[in-house]
């Protein structure tokens, strides 16, 4: 019995070997991940069947108690039984693929070991389908998961071999000999499958896990591209990103090339090749179109297909794919290989992610150029309805004063005249320097010290060196007009108003205060934040000018209100010294 259990578990190691080696193999793994239907349950069942098959030729043929070694059995003699692993396989198949998979494979062994014949045809015959049924329904006991434990799958792969002894003692036809041969085969056969199952079981374990880990790979791969392709994406889709973008591509999955279109032309090509497929060169293949009008991936197996008239080029396979902006077809990444093998499920799967998630980038930066377009366009109507009201009461006061006092007049129309030719300016740049929102502010107190004579005076505490600063236009003279038009409302004279500007490290701290009646406290929270219903006012000036603070320069620089213990209000907020923006500046 010794000797058995020892030579059983030396071919059990062979066939153990072979097995790992087809675990070893991607496609392989590859089926054992995939969703079961008709065609995945027969080929299952043939793979499995295989295995089983591949165990009955590393098994033992027992005759009259001894071991009788053959290289291959094709024929076993009457008398002659087969000792080996078939119901191991079978016993997989079912605790892996379910009932039908363990039925198929078990009916697949069960025919060549009928074809086989010798001692207990029978009973081999039987308990292979019988195996593969049991074992498929047990695992529904364990459907939570994945892949059986080893530790449950030896415990149930015990009893697959005692079946088997039950059956070879019911089919005999002489129950003296049938019961020595199950006292020398029975315990090593249940040590040795259950062990087998057990190991075959991890091993399995161990190459899903590894698939997994490279799907988990890719997808890190893919994401990381995305995120360091968004900075180029949104400079626009043209040839110097896309040329950024093909680079980036290249580094990181290690391919021989890879190019960039638009609908009509290459944009970019990186790797070999790159002396032919040049850099605003028509779309020639086939390919390309069908990828640009249906919008599905497309690959190039051969030379052919990819359509390079350069006989020496090295690409002989390519995977296509559409990238979309706004639901539409913008265009193609071209992923280049050197040979149509390299071209495996994974390479496909990660083109697609990196097409999907170079499109939603797309989406990204076009959703957040309509944002900031919308914001503009608001921002421009608001400043053009505000406008007129302080228009048609200047040019009231410039009528009035032309009688009486000519020069003022006159200077009231020069300041009037600088003011409004800034302010047409503004609609052109999203930030101009700190020094002409100052000009464009002092202007517009000229005119309100003209017309409200004594009972307007401002006094400026501006700290130097902060003439370049930028800041959003349009922002100062709100904030004074507030103060002036609510805060001064009531007083008939000494009305004061301080504008007070200070450098705090890499900010610029920027104050205006009145001596005014204040702010009703209920109000002071609700300020800025959004339209008041109030009968002094609506706020929407100041909703205006903080709403285009935070969208322009973060939360950071939103207004914040307060009332002065001595008497009138406060508004301030902080405007950084530098950052990274391009601006265009107004002369």
């Amino acid at each position: 019995m010794e000797a058995l259990t020892v030579t059983l578990f030396e071919r059990i190691g062979l066939w153990l070997v072979f097995a790992f080696m087809m675990t070893r193999i991607p496609s392989f793994r590859y089926l054992l991940d995939r969703e079961l239907d008709l065609k995945t349950i027969l080929l299952h069942s043939m793979i499995f069947g295989i295995f089983g098959i591949a165990g009955a030729q590393a098994g033992i043929t027992i005759a009259d108690g001894e071991i009788i070694s053959k290289l291959l059995i094709f024929r076993l003699e009457e008398g002659e039984t087969l000792v080996g692993s078939t119901l191991v396989a079978v016993v997989i198949a079912g605790l892996m693929g379910g009932p039908l998979v363990g039925l198929g494979s078990g009916f697949i062994v069960a025919g060549y070991l009928y074809f086989l014949g010798g001692e207990g045809v029978i009973a081999n015959t039987l308990v292979h389908p019988l195996s593969g049924l049991f074992a498929g329904f047990t695992a529904r006991f364990f459907s939570q998961e994945r892949v059986i434990a080893p530790a449950k799958a030896l415990f149930i792969g015990m009893f697959t071999p005692i079946l088997h002894m039950a059956l070879i003692l019911i089919f005999t036809s002489n129950p003296d000999d049938t019961i020595q041969l199950v006292n020398t085969i029975g315990l090593p056969l249940v040590i040795t499958n259950s062990v087998a199952i057990a190991i075959f079981t991890a091993m399995i374990q161990v190459a899903l896990n590894e698939k997994e880990q490279e799907a988990a790979l890719e997808t890190k791969r893919a994401l990381k591209i995305a995120e360091e392709a968004l900075p180029h994406l949104r400079q626009g889709y043209n040839f110097q990103t896309a040329m950024k973008i093909a680079q980036l591509l290249r580094n990181e999955l290690k391919i021989a090339a890879v190019s960039l279109t638009n609908k009509k032309e290459v944009l970019a090509h990186i790797g070999l090749g790159a002396d032919h497929h040049q850099q605003g060169e028509p779309l020639k293949t086939f390919l390309s179109d069908k990828a640009l009008e249906t919008g599905e991936i497309q690959i190039a197996y051969d030379r052919e297909q990819i359509h390079c008239q350069y006989l020496e080029c090295q690409l002989q396979a390519a995977i296509i794919v559409p990238i979309r902006q706004s639901g539409e077809v913008a265009g193609l990444i071209k992923l280049y290989f050197r040979r149509s093998q390299q071209i495996r499920a994974v390479e496909i799967a990660l083109a697609q992610g990196l097409g999907k998630l170079i499109s939603n980038q797309l989406d990204v930066v076009a959703a957040e150029k309509m944002k900031a377009l919308i914001q503009e366009a608001e921002l421009r109507n608001l400043q053009a309805q505000i406008n007129p009201h302080f228009l048609f009461n200047t040019l009231h006061s410039i009528a009035t004063l032309i009688r009486v006092n000519p020069t003022l007049a006159r200077h009231l129309i020069v300041q009037l005249g600088f003011f409004m030719r800034s302010n047409l300016k503004l609609t052109s740049t999203s930030f101009i320097r700190l020094e002409q929102e100052l000009k464009q502010l002092h202007a517009y107190l000229e005119i309100m010290k003209v017309r409200f004579s004594d009972k307007l005076k401002v006094n400026y505490l501006i700290a130097d060196g902060l003439e370049e600063v930028l800041i959003p236009p349009f922002t100062l003279q709100p904030l004074v007009e507030n103060s002036i038009q609510h805060g001064l409302r009531d007083m008939e004279c000494g009305g004061e108003i301080q504008i007070h500007l200070k450098r705090m490290e890499n900010v610029v701290q920027i104050e205006i205060c009145d001596n005014g009646t204040g702010i009703p406290e209920h109000l002071l929270k609700q300020l800025g934040k959004h339209p008041l219903d109030s009968k002094k006012g609506s706020g929407i000036g100041l909703y205006n000018v903080n709403q285009r603070l935070t969208s322009l320069l973060g939360e950071k620089a939103s207004l914040h209100f307060r009332n002065v213990p001595s008497g009138g209000c406060s508004v301030s907020f902080q405007i950084p010294v530098s950052f990274e923006r391009e601006e265009e500046e107004i002369a």
